[in-house]
């Protein structure tokens, strides 16, 4: 190929050859500082200028730039794909056949060659055909694909420098094909690109300044603008509707709006309205050749052969030719491509939502339509991970499905359009429960939802959205969400976690009179406008429960959410603020639940290490307030002084409505403790459940807990997992445990360093009078003192239901007193042995023995390693005698718990 040839590039327009120079640098044989690897695979979206930078390598090759090599050839794969077989001298000789022989013996002698492979995607052959048939014959008659594999694994030209440019989907395909592949990734226009692109093109300032914030107003919009083909598709839309006096920014408003008003902007109907109906044809059959194209991802163009087919011919393409909506392939004559994909996938989308005219149409589109999936399908996680080219069809999809959108498209082609795939979207399967939609990513179901502007589909489509659960990033994803939710009329539960990157550093410390303005919340930036628009959601009267965790808030927001939570609309019940930034959230939230009725459970989780006064008043205030209903509370990760935690204890007595309390994670201390149990002793304590789960606790506070066993007859459940009690401490407990007045159903002493001598002291108290009902044992190294609970199980008198024996580290060796003991137990309904290695042959006795009998056991938990054969039979006979019992098996390490909820009463 020839300097000159290479300087006529189609569309080589200065700018984006500046913005390509600029990429050279980073292939690494244009730069001489870096080593050259055998292979680089230059990949990137549709559109992003991987062939322009190829063939600008070309081009300094031959200005004499690139002196390290001695030849240089370009093979299109797309040109390739339609040749006949030929050997790799026909190959690379195609363009000067009369000079094979010459450049056979050029090639061989030369020491530095390049190959420039572009657009491998497109070679549309299976990759296991590329890997098995490989040949290292130049003389043999091959297929193409095959001679450009075999020069890809070094079996042509082993010693050639290979530059190749793909799509990405196409990247696993190198891992086999390429020995250490050097992958170098190009973005195309950046910001500033983009801006100077729409300076270049518009030429008034004031124009190309009105468009370029337009494009911006939409950030998926601007994303795509990334490519030049679609940033020149934004300009010719946008100088179109100036010209027609519009406002811009109307047709940025979303993807869809955009392209629809470039598709019908280059279509002007006929005099009187009327639409130009011999576009009708063309249009029906480019659609079906989009998503045919999009779907099999091997049809990137197409022939007269394909449009003969669908009963169109070139003539009829004319129209859309002229308008730069396709446009002919510069290396295959009588062939034709789409503008760039992102048209394509436009068009395939309009392919769901047209009605074909007539029955021979029909019937022949149907037999062309076999290779395209239906709409669940589009939608669907795996067909994405195969094709990802199909998200963004299924996003113009949605914005199609819009009433005045499908109109437009009616009155400029003539083509009548139906909205039935909502339907298919928001219906259940005919073997499924639950509406498609659901299974879809929430963000993803929130973008689509907002791409289609049609409130009444919203409506709809929110309908089984109970729980709701955003991780918000950036504006965008808070745009869309407040756009579904405030159509979601049976929102019950919204979850939040906010991305340090989402409020600006200047808004975070800023107070809130700086957004003030008589009276009013005035955002000054794009995230707390959004922000405001989201906080009604908060105070609408479905809502029951907000959980705010992991997040990076701001003073302003914060405050303006609270404003809204004070609001008698606002019926919040349960509030969960856990590890959120600024530390003065916290006081500004409980401020924001003082008095509020509706209030029944309240988790404040946090490093929380400043003014813990402060917090714990404000805590006072909310517990002794009249109209206070809370029953749950929990704190966490709190680091006050043991004058704090008094001061807290004291106002936990003028609760009148607390049940449960739970202090896990929290450095009490033994001394705090002792506080603690001063008031659990008052008469007028109410508390039902405790959890000191991990509280820094030793033997030495459970001669306090004891005496609170005694006094306070209502407390039924105690946590104190993670705490070094040991078996002294047990034995302490165990004594309070054992009076007549103590009414403790529920024990968890996960993780104690228990041993057998502290089996012993629970065994004693079970053989009594005890009104435990629940104990779990978990993770302690209680092997020997099973023995013991064996014998308190056979007890004829034990209430006990439930017990926790996750990894105790026992072995099969005490598998068969276990099994007697559950033979002879008549209460125990729930056993877990998860985390223990039972092996074979200790899951076999314990199965022999419940298939023998049928008692009370409603829940086993094993571990089953190998789970085939015998054993299989087994279980299937155990389940037969015991219809009710459900066995499962654990086999993660880190399997939780069945007995987990107990932690959290």
């Amino acid at each position: 190929m020839s300097s000159t040839e290479l300087a006529q590039i189609p569309g080589d327009h200065d700018h984006f050859h500046e913005v390509t120079r600029r990429s050279q640098n980073l292939i690494p044989f244009l730069n001489a500082n870096r080593p050259v690897p055998d292979t680089v695979v230059l990949y990137g979206s549709a559109g992003v200028g991987k062939t322009t930078l190829a063939k600008r390598c070309l081009l300094d090759w031959a200005e004499s730039n690139l002196g390290q090599f001695q030849y240089a050839f370009y093979l299109n794969c797309r040109e390739l794909a339609c040749m006949p077989p030929c050997t790799f001298a026909e190959l690379i000789s195609k363009d000067c056949p009369e000079l094979q022989e010459d450049i056979l013996a050029a090639v061989a002698r030369a020491e530095r060659v390049l190959f420039v492979v572009d657009g491998f995607d497109e070679l549309r052959v299976p990759l296991g055909m590329l890997i098995c048939d490989i040949c290292g014959d130049w003389k043999a008659q091959k297929p193409v694909p095959i001679l450009l594999s075999s020069l890809l694994k070094k079996k042509m030209v082993p010693n050639a420098t290979l530059l190749v440019t793909t799509q990405p989907r196409a990247l696993q395909d190198f891992v086999l094909l390429v020995y250490q592949p050097r992958f170098v990734e190009m973005e195309g226009f950046s910001e500033q690109d983009r801006k100077e692109y729409f300076q270049r093109y518009f030429k008034d300032e004031d124009q190309a300044r009105r468009a370029f914030d337009a494009m911006r107003c939409s950030a998926a919009l601007f994303r795509m603008g990334s490519a030049p083909a679609v940033c020149q598709l934004v300009c010719a839309c946008l100088e179109l509707q100036m010209q027609r006096g519009q406002d811009p920014r109307l047709a940025c408003q979303s993807p869809t709006s955009l392209f629809l008003q470039f598709l019908c902007g280059q279509f002007t109907p006929a005099a009187g309205g009327c639409a130009q109906r011999d576009l009708r044809a063309p249009l029906e059959a480019l659609c079906l050749l989009a998503a045919q194209g999009l779907w099999t991802q091997q049809l990137s163009w197409f022939d007269n052969g394909d449009l003969g087919r669908l009963g169109v011919t070139e003539s009829h393409l004319h129209p859309f030719l002229d308008r730069h909506i396709l446009q002919r392939d510069e290396y295959c004559e009588g062939c034709f491509s789409f503008v760039h994909l992102s048209v394509q996938q436009f068009l395939a989308a309009m392919f769901y939502i047209l009605k074909l005219q007539e029955q021979g149409k029909r019937d022949s589109l149907r037999w062309d339509s076999e290779d395209i999936g239906d709409v669940c399908t589009l939608f669907s996680r795996e067909a994405r991970a195969r094709n990802p080219s199909l998200t963004q069809a299924g996003h113009f999809l949605f914005g199609l499905l819009n009433k005045k959108r499908a109109q437009e498209l009616e009155a400029t082609f003539g083509c009548q359009t139906s909205l039935e795939v909502q339907k298919e979207l928001l219906k259940c399967g005919a073997e499924e429960t639950q509406p498609f939609l659901l299974k879809m990513d929430l963000r993803e179901v929130l973008y689509c939802l907002y791409e289609s502007g049609e409130e009444e589909l919203v409506k709809d489509a929110m309908v089984p959205f109970e729980d709701v659960s955003l991780h918000v990033k950036s504006s965008e994803d808070l745009l869309h969400a407040v756009f579904c939710l405030r159509h979601c009329r049976k929102l019950r539960s919204l979850s939040l976690q906010v991305d340090k990157s989402f409020f600006p550093e200047k808004d975070r410390e800023a107070p809130l009179s700086a957004y003030l303005q008589g009276g009013k919340f005035q955002p000054n930036s794009d995230s707390l406008c959004r922000w405001v628009d989201l906080c009604p959601v908060v105070c609408s009267e479905n809502l029951t429960s907000l959980d705010i965790s992991k997040s990076f808030l701001s003073n302003p927001s914060v405050r303006i959410l609270c404003y809204y939570i004070t609001r008698a609309s606002c019926r919040l019940q349960k509030v969960v603020i856990s590890k959120v930034s600024p530390v003065t959230a916290y006081y500004d939230f409980c401020l924001a639940l003082v008095g509020k009725s509706t209030l029944t459970h309240l988790t404040l989780v946090g490093y929380i290490q400043e003014d813990m006064t402060l917090l714990f008043m404000l805590l006072g205030e909310i517990l002794k307030h009249a109209k206070c209903a809370l029953q749950y509370l929990r704190l966490g990760h709190c680091f006050a002084t043991t004058e704090q935690w008094a001061d807290f204890f004291f106002a936990l007595r003028a609760s009148h409505s607390l049940l449960s309390l739970d202090l896990s994670d929290n450095e009490l201390m033994d001394e705090g403790v002792e506080l603690l149990c001063e008031t659990l002793r008052h008469p007028k304590c109410f508390l039902q459940k405790l959890s000191l789960a991990n509280c820094h606790l030793t033997e030495a506070c459970c001669k306090e807990l004891t005496s609170v066993l005694i006094v306070n007859q209502r407390l039924t459940h105690l946590c104190l997992a993670k705490n070094d009690l040991g078996d002294g401490g047990v034995k302490i407990l165990c004594e309070g445990l054992g009076y007549p007045e103590c009414k403790l159903q529920t024990l968890v002493l996960r993780y104690c360093n228990i041993t057998e001598h502290g089996c012993k002291s629970l065994s004693k108290l079970l053989h009594g009078d005890c009104e435990l009902v629940n104990l779990d044992l978990s993770l302690n190294p209680i092997a020997l003192g099973l023995w013991s609970l064996c014998d308190a199980l056979r007890a004829p008198y034990l209430n006990l239901q439930h017990l926790g024996l996750w990894g105790c580290a026992i072995t099969p060796l005490y598998c068969q007193e276990l099994a007697s003991a559950l033979t002879s137990n008549k209460k125990l309904e729930t056993l877990d042995l998860g985390q223990n290695a039972l092996g074979l042959t200790g899951v076999t006795v314990l199965l022999e023995a419940l298939k023998e009998r049928s008692g009370p056991l409603k829940m086993l938990r094993l571990k089953i390693d190998d789970c085939h054969g015998k054993l299989q039979n087994l279980l299937k006979k155990v389940k037969e005698s015991n219809p009710s019992l459900t066995i499962e098996n654990v086999i993660r390490a880190n399997a939780p718990s069945y007995f987990d909820f107990f932690s959290a009463p």
